[in-house]
């Protein structure tokens, strides 16, 4: 197998600038902090929920019905724990409808602006929904309902922006590593937020929220000073304008069946001048463009289980094996190990064979077994640890995947001249599909455990991840014919 021509001419680092490095760490670790303050509300879930029903304080004192109703939510630990896959809902939802405006609004106003404003923003909201009511002894289920729908639309601001401007300044040539390792800011926003919620979760639950909005606060304030949206800020060249404008942005998601069909001077926008500034294509536009809808419906169908895990795994561990809160925060972060070597390790794999969907079909089949494995682990927490970083591996890896490298080569394709006015609104359809499903299926998750338990959570989780492969089904015969195709003619001109 050839190497693709961007590996061939040495190491990849070389290519870049110091403003590069910041942007990839400041793009990093600001979505991982907005990541970081949900995965608190998952790491601490046990503990809201007994102190939301009566038996938290009430166990040797009987007092009447009246004075619990008014200071606590539930009347047992069930309905307080269906509420909170209601919350994860809600906010999925909210935070999927913001996912295709953010996108809109972040390729029209200045990526830098929306994304400080989203953190700082919701780091109030966090604050006033897990500290402050808990000072004041406030619990009522639809203020509860209302902030967390305002933090999702707040949160929703991150993804679409940090994609934009990681597309703006990194090309394709590695792309799939680059973004592979990048990434992992998520997984290691929910790392940073287990450990931070474990770490102060003895003094109470609201201290947890306090940090991870003070941190995140404190991170949307560097970004307002420190991001560099794009390289023509400090009057270096953009990527569009390099001499090899072919090579580097043509992607790897191609729609056509003969490679050398392929125009680079085509663009939606019929314009023959490449350097001219290109508006920001519409919301149908987008949708429109090859790929976009079969990744999309089969992000919906990945981050619903990905979100399941980040969710419900701590209480999952907490309540199917009795282990304390706080080792079960720090046990679940072996699944986001597994995710970041998983999107980083399949992502160079995907740059060799200059093919994503091939890659994504091995690893979504070995998922199935992964999670059939991971099911029926036994009581051990080192066995577990293990189980649940191989089902990272396999099911947190394509989800990164997905929602990085490939929404960038959606958003950078021939037929819009790889315009960063498009990279914002692209990546906002997929994971707002995506947010979609999983919205979703936090409920279903809290229905089906209630209702048949956790072996049946899986099952479900199977049928979802057969149905990823299902959606791209499509995508990955036609790449697997042009691998051969381009193979075979690689063995006959030698």
């Amino acid at each position: 197998m050839a190497w693709p021509r961007a590996l061939q001419r040495g190491p990849l680092l070389t290519r870049f600038s110091h403003h590069h490095v910041v942007v990839f760490l400041l793009t990093f670790f600001s979505y991982s902090l907005l990541h970081a303050s949900r995965k608190t509300f998952s790491n601490v879930k046990v503990s809201v929920s007994k102190q939301w029903t009566p038996s938290a304080f009430n166990t040797s004192v009987e007092l009447p019905v009246e004075i619990w109703s008014t200071n606590h939510l539930f009347p047992n630990t069930e309905e307080a724990t269906l509420f909170l896959g209601t919350l994860d809902t809600i906010f999925l939802f909210s935070y999927a409808v913001g996912l295709f405006i953010s996108g809109i609004i972040g390729d029209r106003l200045n990526l830098r602006w929306v994304l400080s404003f989203g953190m700082c923003s919701s780091a109030f909201v966090v604050f006033v929904f897990g500290t402050l009511t808990e000072w004041l002894h406030f619990y009522n289920r639809w203020f509860y309902c209302c902030l967390w729908i305002v933090n999702g639309l707040l949160q929703s601001t991150g993804w679409p922006c940090v994609v934009a401007v990681m597309g703006n300044w990194f090309g394709k040539a590695g792309r799939g590593v680059i973004f592979g390792l990048w990434s992992a800011c998520a997984s290691v926003g929910n790392i940073l937020g287990a450990c931070l919620a474990s770490s102060v979760l003895q003094y109470g639950y609201e201290y947890a929220f306090l940090v991870t909005a003070s941190v995140q606060f404190a991170g949307g304030i560097a970004i307002f000073f420190g991001l560099l949206v794009s390289p023509e800020e400090i009057g270096l060249t953009g990527l569009e304008a390099e001499g090899n404008f072919e090579e580097s942005h043509r992607p790897l998601i191609n729609d056509a069946e003969n490679e050398d069909e392929y125009e680079p001077n085509y663009s939606v926008q019929e314009d023959n001048n490449p350097v001219t500034q290109v508006k920001a294509i519409s919301f149908y536009q987008a949708c429109c463009l090859p790929g976009v809808i079969p990744y999309s419906l089969a992000y919906a169908c990945l981050k619903l289980v990905n979100y399941s895990f980040f969710f419900w795994l701590p209480f999952y561990l907490s309540n199917n094996f009795g282990w304390k809160e706080a080792e079960a925060d720090q046990l679940s972060i072996w699944y986001d190990v597994g995710g970041i070597i998983g999107g980083t390790l399949q992502g160079f794999i995907s740059d060799v064979l200059q093919r994503r969907a091939p890659v994504l079909a091995l690893s979504l089949l070995l998922a199935i077994g992964s999670l059939v494995g991971y099911s029926r682990s036994p009581n051990d927490k080192s066995i577990n640890a293990l189980l649940m970083t191989v089902t990272g591996f396999f099911i947190g890896g394509p989800s990164n995947m997905i929602s990085s490298a490939i929404s960038a080569d959606l958003g950078r394709q021939e037929l819009i001249q790889g315009s960063s006015e498009a990279l914002a609104t692209v990546t906002g359809i997929v994971d707002g599909t995506g947010s979609i499903g999983a919205a979703v299926g936090q409920y279903l998750v809290s229905l089906i455990q209630d209702n048949l338990g956790w072996m049946w959570v899986f099952y479900f989780f199977i049928l979802m991840t057969s149905c990823t492969i299902l959606f791209i089904s499509p995508l990955i015969a036609r790449e697997i014919f042009s691998l051969v195709q381009g193979r075979r003619a690689h063995i006959l001109t030698e």
